[in-house]
This record gives C-alpha cells, sequence and structure tokens, in this order.
C-alpha cells in the first residue's frame, strides 16, 4: 500500500511547511481553520495526500456518507498537501491540513517529514489552539515555541520545556528535531466556556502571528468580519447568565490587570498545562 500518495511533484525552493490538524489539538477549530484560509487565500494546489486506512480507528473517526450526482461518496479523514508561492515574494509554501491519527503516530510523522524533505523545506511551523481560562472580548494570546535555541533567538519564541502527555505534533516535532528539521509551533487561546463554538478570533490570530513569522502581509477584513460577529453572538449568552456575566468579569478584570506583565514563559505555561491535562 502506498501511504503518501503523489498526484504530482511541483517545483519549489525550500519552501516553510505549515501544519495544522483537527482534533484535540484545534479547540475552535481555529488552528485548521486557518490553513484553510492561507489555503484559499493563497490558492494553493493539492499536490499530495495521505492514505487514512492505517492511521485510524474509523469506529472512532468516522467516515462521512454524502450524495453526489445521485450517488453515495464517502469521505474519509483527510490528510492533503497544496503548495503555492507567496504573492509578491520568492518563498514557497506547503501547506498541510489533516485530522490527528489514532495509530502509527511515528510513521504517520514520518510521512510529513518525506514530504518536507522531498523540498529541502527549510522549517516546519504547527499550528495549534487551546481551551484557556481567557475572557472572549480580549485579543486573543498567541505563544510561539520551539525547541532549537537558534530557531527561538531568530525568530523571537519562547523555549519549550514540556513534559509530559504529547500528540501528533509533539511527534512531529522530535521527528523534525531528529532529522535536524528546524520546526516551531504557534498556539492560540480559546474560552474554556465556548468550547465547542468555532472561534474565527483565534484563527484570525494564529493567522497574523503566522504570517508575521513568515515576513508577509495578509489583508484579514472577511475574519475581522467573523470575529466581531463571533464576539457579539457571545456577548448575547453571557449576558443571559448571570453566573457566566461574573465568570467573565472576572476573567476579563484578570487579563487586563495582567497585560502590563505577563511574561512569554507564562504563556508557555498555559500552553503546557494544557498538554498534560489533555494531551493523553
Amino acid at each position: 500500500m502506498e501511504l503518501l500518495r503523489w498526484h504530482f511533484h511541483p517545483e519549489l525552493e525550500r519552501p516553510i511547511v505549515v501544519v495544522a490538524f483537527e482534533g484535540w489539538n484545534d479547540a475552535g477549530d481555529a488552528a485548521s481553520s486557518a490553513v484553510r484560509w492561507f489555503a484559499d487565500r493563497w490558492d494553493a494546489t493539492p499536490f499530495a495526500d495521505i492514505d487514512p486506512e492505517v492511521f485510524y480507528d474509523f469506529t472512532s473517526t468516522r467516515p462521512e456518507v454524502r450524495i453526489e450526482d445521485d450517488a453515495r461518496v464517502i469521505d474519509w479523514p483527510a490528510n492533503e498537501f497544496s503548495a503555492t508561492a507567496l504573492p509578491g515574494s520568492e518563498r514557497d509554501i506547503v501547506l498541510m491540513h489533516g485530522v490527528e491519527p489514532q495509530l502509527r503516530w511515528r510513521t504517520f510523522a514520518d510521512l510529513v517529514l518525506e514530504v518536507a524533505q522531498a523540498f529541502d523545506a527549510s522549517m516546519v511551523v504547527t499550528l495549534g489552539a487551546l481551551l484557556a481560562e481567557v475572557p472572549h472580548s480580549r485579543p486573543v494570546n498567541v505563544v510561539g515555541t520551539a525547541y532549537d535555541q537558534g530557531v527561538v533567538t531568530r525568530l523571537g519564541l519562547a523555549p519549550s520545556q514540556y513534559q509530559g502527555p504529547t500528540g501528533i505534533v509533539g511527534v512531529l516535532h522530535d521527528r523534525c528535531r531528529s532529522a535536524d528539521l528546524e520546526s516551531a509551533s504557534l498556539w492560540a487561546t480559546v474560552p474554556t466556556y465556548v468550547p465547542g463554538a468555532p472561534s474565527p478570533k483565534a484563527t484570525l490570530a494564529l493567522v497574523e502571528k503566522t504570517a508575521e513569522l513568515l515576513g508577509e502581509q495578509v489583508i484579514t477584513t472577511d475574519l475581522e468580519i467573523a470575529s466581531a460577529s463571533y464576539e457579539r453572538q457571545i456577548n448575547e449568552l453571557v449576558d443571559d447568565d448571570e453566573e457566566t456575566q461574573a465568570y467573565v468579569a472576572a476573567l476579563e478584570q484578570r487579563h487586563d490587570e495582567a497585560l502590563s506583565s505577563t511574561e512569554p514563559a507564562e504563556l508557555v505555561e498555559e500552553v503546557e498545562r494544557f498538554l498534560r491535562e489533555f494531551g493523553g
């Protein structure tokens, strides 16, 4: 069985690979939505995917059936690679949008690494989103971490000293480290009291931080409009419950008081707390 299925081999020059997985490290669908947004905005072309057959427990991650042209079609968990050249830049980008697998993580991560190495990628950047005690009415915190001190220094990220349960993102970074391929991770925060709602506000924060890391400017008007609508809807829900009002007000006060003193290390600790509690 061919696990990595190439549709064609694009001509790319040392691209940066940006990866996001649906699943436990994608609160509010923020990370996966950010990668999809980039793929749409930059008109990325799909060129490869990973066969899901050996990586998923389909009783847990179930395929979906739909009707197309009067025929039943099954959509399996998709892990697709697409590529593009950034507008007005000589830099190439590979985008991967996937679903965290249940099985054979090392093999799966090595397939992602195989794509990166096929183009002599310069870096792998993973996007994630976590639930945290933050108010929806304030700017979204995004923390960037890396394991390599050179990457930390060059990109102004925070060093990660995390120990504990991990997911496919952690495994992928470990495989990158073993292959001497630079990597970094960006995480956005989503309020714990709206865990099931898609968060365009966190998506916007990840898009802006990723673009900053890439040295690119992006027009995010659509995400800004969606973020404003999201905040209004959450305001209405909060206003209907006095207990939630008090809780959010306390979060807002804590956020505002800590605004001038928050250190990157504190945000890293929030990411690491989330990983320890939910990473297994």
